[in-house]
């Protein structure tokens, strides 16, 4: 296995699913997460890492060192070539599962995989045909928490395990992941465990039990959370002076003028509640591999594939969202109606309620930024990342401020392992990784600055060094000085049109080599 005279590091990939950046305790949220911050706190916090904005397109590059546009995953998941791109994930590419799984690693998958347009007979873009041996989770990208559809083992359907009334997927996620870890290191194998949850992705689901115990929490309201999580970001030493609040989503009110409150303070519980359900069982993970004595010599990375988001329920047309059979079941389990929709009415939490928690809060999520999923301004970009091996050096609190994205992950764990990236796989070529291994910056290490780029749904943004230049779909070019405003709130593109020009320039020329498709082309 390359550069190990002895078993090499295990490896656990752990990626949550429409998490904020400020979210989770050691980022500066409320929300108990005790597991993460023991993690984060122990070992390297990022502060400036980021994703690409949308689920499929982040997974695709997490597990490819790829641009999402290079894999065939340029929107979203889909047999209907969202965007005008294949919609699964292609041949022309190669996983990071893929690699490793040949290089000796265990490989084992549980959660959450949305990189298939076919979703419910087996393709060459499942899971089990990219590199995963074992795998325990859902093809779609999200759904009922009670009752998941597109569940499998393996390639076999796994639907009947949703009957058991104590079945709920964030947990069922967790328990896969456990079993997996434990039996390869009983074995002695290394092992790499990916282990993608859906939490906090709506829709709104948590056991009443987690969600009363938010009561009174959020009864504050978003404008003083969001205060108070700035205020708590500053403390842990992860944002300065550099990143002032953003103006609250000028469509949305101000606390004290939100009608509903009561209601909206209930979304933001179960969405806390749902967070903390997803921290206890990665603490169970890390039992796990403490109780098999592999904890010190194991790579435990955390991050969220997006921003908060902002999606109001139902998308679009009322029934035909309904109609979506890998999103949304017809009743509940014990043949109950569903009731799907934001409604100050409808309590969340319950299987027979379908919500989501809105803009204003997902505002909250994605403190001190602006904007959310789908975009690529740091709130839809920017998330928590947390690296652990004590082994490997990557322990004792460290923070780091250089900026990296999802490319870099596949070079990192493949450096980890000591593998090579392949330049043919099964016969084909395969583009080189995009990335860099960030182990140098983990450890302490001055790095040099590298240009980073995004695109998603024509929103596109290109950073070099202090300097990022973004913008929305049709819209023109903003220019931010990120040592100085890394919210994002003086945009000075007026003040610096040769720089404007230049970084441009060199967007264009990177989105031409990687096959961006521009927006409303197919």
């Amino acid at each position: 296995m390359a550069a190990y005279d002895v078993r090499p590091p295990n490896i656990v990939l752990i990626l949550a699913d429409d998490l904020g950046y400020s979210d989770i305790g050691c980022y500066g949220g409320e929300i108990r997460t005790p597991n993460l911050d023991r993690l984060g706190r122990s070992g390297v916090r990022l502060t400036q890492f980021s994703n690409t904005a949308r689920c499929s397109p982040s997974r695709a590059s997490l597990l490819t060192g790829l641009h999402p546009h290079q894999t065939g995953i340029g929107v979203l998941a889909g047999s209907n070539m969202p965007g005008g791109y294949p919609g699964s994930l292609t041949d022309r590419c190669v996983t990071v599962a893929e690699v490793l799984g040949d290089a000796g690693y265990a490989t084992g998958m549980s959660g959450k995989w949305h990189l298939s347009g076919p979703l419910w007979e087996p393709a060459g873009s499942w899971p089990t045909r990219r590199g995963f041996a074992d795998f325990f989770g859902t093809l779609s990208g999200c759904g009922s928490y009670y009752d998941p559809a597109t569940l499998r083992r393996g390639e076999a359907d796994a639907s009947a395990e949703t009957r058991d009334p104590r079945f709920f997927y964030t947990d069922a996620i967790t328990d896969h992941a456990v079993e997996f870890i434990g039996r390869e290191a009983a074995a002695g194998r290394a092992f790499f465990a990916y282990v993608a949850y859906t939490a906090p992705h709506w829709p709104l689901h948590a056991p009443p039990e987690d969600v009363a115990a938010y009561d009174g929490v959020y009864t504050a309201g978003w404008d003083e959370l969001r205060r108070r999580r700035l205020d708590r970001l500053r403390a842990e030493g992860l944002l300065g002076a550099e990143s002032a609040l953003s103006a609250r989503d000028p469509a949305q009110p101000p606390w004290a003028a939100a009608p509903h409150q009561e209601w909206e303070a209930r979304r933001m519980q179960v969405y806390a509640a749902q967070v903390e359900r997803m921290d206890r069982g990665i603490g169970r993970i890390l039992d796990r591999l403490t109780a098999c004595g592999v904890v010190d010599d194991t790579l435990v990375v955390f991050l969220s594939d997006n921003g908060g988001c902002a999606e109001v329920l139902p998308l679009g047309d009322p029934e035909e969202f309904r109609s979506r059979r890998h999103i949304v079941p017809p009743r509940t389990r014990d043949g109950a109606e569903l009731r799907v929709g934001n409604d100050p009415g409808i309590d969340p939490g319950p299987e027979d309620t379908y919500a989501s928690y809105g803009p204003a809060w997902a505002n909250l999520s994605n403190t001190p930024f602006r904007h959310y999923k789908r975009w690529v301004h740091e709130g839809g970009i920017a998330t928590p990342f947390i690296v652990h091996w004590p082994a490997g050096g990557l322990a004792g609190g460290r923070i780091v401020r250089t900026p990296f994205q999802l490319t870099d992950v596949l070079p990192t764990l493949l450096g980890v392992a000591g593998v090579e990236p392949p330049r043919r796989y099964r016969g084909r070529e395969v583009p080189p990784p995009e990335g860099r291994t960030m182990l140098p910056a983990l450890r302490g290490e001055p790095v040099a600055d590298v240009p980073l780029f995004w695109e998603h749904l024509g929103n596109a943004a290109v950073r070099r060094g202090r300097w990022k230049l973004v913008r929305e779909n049709g819209g023109p070019w903003e220019l931010y000085d990120m040592d100085a405003d890394r919210s994002e709130t003086t945009d000075l593109a007026r003040r610096h049109p040769a720089l404007v020009a230049d970084l441009a320039a060199e967007y264009e020329g990177w989105a031409r080599r990687v096959g961006v498709i521009p927006r409303g082309r197919r």
